[in-house]
């Protein structure tokens, strides 16, 4: 999908003239952050062939008790691993509910998302919470040398997911799970501990996308923040690479996929496209990937 990526910048410059600019590069970079963090997350549960609808929730209670962390008088930091630790213990609840209890990821995980979103809207009162002295707001909002911490925080979040997925066993088991989980079993490999760590570490993810997103904000709702985020997590999978099914994939793809997602948000608005149609643009690229992910199987 690489060259699809580069034919699109090329196509939405020549259409705006504006999307090449150095400002709009590091918004569209800085709007592919979140998804992106998110997607390397995912990307570990789509492997195993499962899926996660619940990140989006998890994004919104993690944001919610991380701007609720900031607020508290010289400890404002403990709002960073508050969010993480709801991120990690949501996932763990997943993770235990798909290998434990058998339930398949997709009933589980929608039960979460309408779970945690009750409990992003019950710890918040339902109200949007503010924090404009938030002690951790640069991690939203700055930059070191000139790169935004967003970036490089979900560039880190890449790299560390590479390095699992392609330099430990604990990858290899994973993407094994994927491939024929019966057969992962008869190997030898403790298939209820690597699908309890994958939706561990989808939720970790998420819930580090609620800090993100709780900095770049200064604020958190329990209703709106994170609102399809999953959407736009599994299409970037989806789209760079990772078959539906498990077994295949690879995390680089998986960033490429976040930046087409990004790019296509960001060049639809630059070409004065609505945000009707760019919700029907993204759906039919959606079903597209998934469509050509088929096709290739099949041919294999």
């Amino acid at each position: 999908m690489l060259p699809v990526l580069i034919l699109l910048c090329i196509g939405f410059e020549l259409l705006s003239g504006r999307f090449a600019t150095f400002t709009n590069l590091s918004i569209v970079m800085q709007q592919a952050a979140i998804n992106t963090t998110l997607a390397a997350g995912m990307t570990f549960v789509i492997l195993t062939g499962g899926i996660d609808l619940s990140v989006g929730s998890i994004v919104a209670a993690s944001a919610m008790v991380s701007v609720m962390g900031s607020l508290i008088p010289g400890w404002g930091y403990i709002g960073i691993p508050a969010g993480l630790a709801v991120g990690l213990a949501c996932g763990l609840v997943n993770g235990l509910l798909v290998a434990v209890v058998k339930l398949p990821p997709f009933i589980a995980t929608l039960g979460s998302l309408t779970a945690v979103r009750g409990f992003a809207r019950l710890i918040g009162n339902d109200t949007t919470v503010f924090n404009t002295a938030m002690p951790f707001a640069f991690l939203g909002n700055g930059s070191l040398f000139g790169v935004p911490w967003l970036v490089i925080i979900a560039f880190a979040g890449i790299v560390v997911s590479w390095l699992i997925l392609r330099r430990t066993v604990l990858g290899t088991f994973i993407y094994a799970i994927g491939g024929n989980e019966d057969a992962a079993r008869l190997a030898g490999i403790r298939v209820t501990a690597v699908l309890t760590f994958v939706y561990a570490i989808s939720g970790l993810f998420a819930g580090l996308g609620g800090v993100m997103s709780a900095a770049r904000l200064y604020a958190a709702n329990g209703l709106q923040v994170g609102q399809s985020y999953e959407l736009d997590a599994i299409a970037a999978v989806i789209l760079g690479g990772t078959s539906f099914v498990g077994g295949i994939g690879s995390i680089w793809g998986t960033l490429v996929g976040a930046l087409i997602i990004a790019v296509l948000s960001n060049g639809l608005i630059l070409i004065g496209v609505s945000d009707i149609w760019q919700y029907i643009v993204k759906g039919l690229v959606i079903i597209a990937a998934v469509a050509l992910d088929r096709y290739h199987r099949s041919r294999g």
